[in-house]
């Protein structure tokens, strides 16, 4: 069936897409200055002031997370999928430096000279990388252009090495380039230490980036995928897929193995014993006020906060502990080696510890899943269309999928940030097709678990090709038609989804039902942004549970689905066993 959702008046975002893509076909280097004009024009709501003289910290602050600090230094972006393409042509990023982005993961390796290498997962990352590129060389340009002057140059000669800039300096830095103070201490605090040396380089010389896609087909991601796939199948060889009936879970790497193996709050003394060793006094009141109940917020969460940065700091020591501890319950992790940068988790049911659970997910019957054959794959969400070719290779290698449950974060049009909302209806940018499904979840199955926010259900998401490619036009055709929920991997899971249950690829621009699914989806996203207003980012405090609550709270409402769900299908297996005796 045609699809009735309108088409968004995007011309300007279709336009800066085919421009880039056309682009891409040379064989050689292709200038971001060429897309400056039309990454200007589509208006970006992550780059509003992109025309403007002045600078648009908000999009530097955003692209300066996602891209290695080497960026200041780097002429040439190539992109390619694994180690062996980039040697191929001549690059051997083997002996490069690994370098990594705040807040994007994504192998990269810098040359030490002017040439970084990203290693991409599907053409999703292309439509990451290139906005993201464009919107800091027109950033660091506009500061170039006032501090290349003489005046600039004096104020940049007068900063400390040290990065670390007084109110004074502040108050100059933010008068120069015109801009509010409280945007100088936002980027201050994005660039830590490297401040002085980032500035003095934006005065040096002006950015002109060039970029190589040195492979690009499909047979090249699914290359890519393949050989992930196979290196975690080798990091568990004692589990056989194709015997084993999988849940398959995209998520992150740490709530499931926390809820799981109930490592931090075993350890609660000595995780508590740090936190007053390590002089963290915030941490320390906050657990003082969850005590005394003085604050709602969840006492295993925060332990769980506490566990990340004590193996920080623990070394090395600790974090063998912790795997040890795992692969007792039956998780196992597996780090990606080649390729792109997706870790994986793979968990045992019938290895299952009951007394170590998170009490939110200890189910009566528990213990009736040591007759189970069943895993969970976890796997670290990734970005777009890579959602797709996972899911297929995973689902070709299992005996039988169970389920498929999907967490992550999203925009928000009419919640707040640390709300969870479950859509059933998911329009998919990729391919066109609006997808309609019975979601596993309803509101009922989260909100005991959420401390802070509201669970919207029955909500409707758009699946978008990139974080940079949406402007005030495009999202207020979908608001208009209900749509509130804005993400990047729905729509591709979905696709392989439907792949799951007919005998043909998937569609395009159709209405494509679901419904007839003979196992869960399950899609929890929860609010990380609200574009359409002046909303927080989830990381804008260094210390907000704001960000733990819905994580954890949709982590529960999964673990518990599935661990429910196989427990009834052992009691049946069970009945139906006495019975035939």
């Amino acid at each position: 069936m045609e699809r009735t959702v309108p088409r968004t008046d995007s011309d300007e975002i279709d336009l800066y897409i085919r421009t880039y893509y056309s682009l891409l076909r040379s064989t050689g280097e292709i200038q971001i200055e060429t897309l400056a004009e039309s990454h200007v024009g589509m208006e970006s709501l992550l780059h509003t002031h992109a025309k403007g003289q002045s600078p648009d910290i908000s999009a530097l602050i955003y692209t300066s997370l996602r891209l290695p600090l080497c960026i200041r230094s780097t002429r040439l972006i190539l992109l390619g999928q694994l180690d062996a393409v980039f040697e191929r042509w001549g690059y051997p990023i083997r002996g490069w430096r690994s370098v990594a982005a705040v807040a994007r993961r994504r192998r990269a390796y810098y040359d030490d000279d002017e040439t970084m290498a990203l290693l991409i997962a599907s053409r999703s990352d292309i439509d990451d990388i290139i906005p993201v590129l464009a919107a800091y060389q027109i950033e660091w340009n506009k500061i170039h252009r006032i501090l290349s002057t003489q005046q600039g140059q004096i104020l940049v000669k007068a900063l400390p090495e040290s990065g670390i800039l007084i109110d004074e300096e502040l108050e100059t830095l933010a008068a120069a380039l015109g801009i509010a103070l409280d945007d100088v201490e936002r980027l201050c605090t994005a660039w830590g230490s490297e401040t002085t040396v980032i500035l003095k380089a934006m005065s040096g010389q002006k950015k002109s980036f060039a970029l190589r896609l040195l492979a690009g087909s499909l047979a090249d991601y699914r290359k890519a995928i393949y050989s992930w796939w196979r290196n975690v199948e080798d990091g568990i060889s004692h589990i056989p897929f194709d015997q084993r009936r999988v849940y398959f879970v995209s998520s992150n790497m740490h709530s499931l193995a926390n809820l799981w193996s109930g490592y931090a709050v075993r350890h609660q003394p000595t995780l508590l014993n740090y936190v007053r060793e390590s002089g963290h006094e915030s941490l320390l009141e906050e657990y003082r006020d969850i005590e005394t109940e003085a604050i709602p917020s969840n006492r295993e969460n925060f332990l769980y906060y506490v566990l990340k940065k004590y193996l920080q700091d623990g070394g090395q020591a600790a974090r063998a502990d912790r795997t040890a501890q795992e692969q007792k319950a039956g998780l196992h992790r597996v780090a990606s080696q080649h390729g792109f940068d997706l870790d994986a988790q793979v968990v045992e049911l019938a290895r299952v510890q009951p007394d170590w659970l998170d009490l939110r997910i200890r189910l009566d019957g528990i213990e009736i899943l040591r007759h189970s054959d069943a895993v969970i794959v976890n796997i670290d969400y990734p970005l777009g269309l890579a959602a797709y070719e996972l899911l297929v290779r995973i689902s070709e290698s299992a005996s039988q999928v169970e389920g498929v449950y999907i967490m992550g974060k999203a925009a928000t049009l009419n919640g707040r940030v640390g709300d969870i909302m479950i859509p059933n209806v998911v329009q998919d940018e990729q391919s066109d097709n609006t997808y309609m499904f019975q979601n596993a979840f309803s509101a009922a199955d989260v909100a005991p678990y959420l401390t802070y926010g509201t669970v919207l259900d029955n909500q409707k998401s758009v699946t978008v090709r990139g974080t940079f490619l949406q402007n005030a036009r495009y999202m207020s055709v979908f608001y208009r038609e209900g749509y509130t929920d804005i993400e990047m991997e729905a729509g591709p899971y979905l696709s392989a989804v439907y792949e799951l249950i007919q005998p043909k690829r998937h569609p395009y621009n159709e209405i494509a039902n679901l419904y007839a699914a003979q196992f869960d989806i399950g899609i929890l996203h929860y609010a990380s942004d609200t574009p359409l207003s002046k909303g927080k980012n989830l990381g804008a405090s260094n210390l907000s549970y704001r960000g733990m609550d819905p994580t954890y709270a949709s982590s529960v409402a999964i673990l518990r689905r599935i661990i429910g769900h196989e427990i009834t299908i052992q009691q049946m297996t069970a009945e139906r066993d006495v019975r035939s005796q």
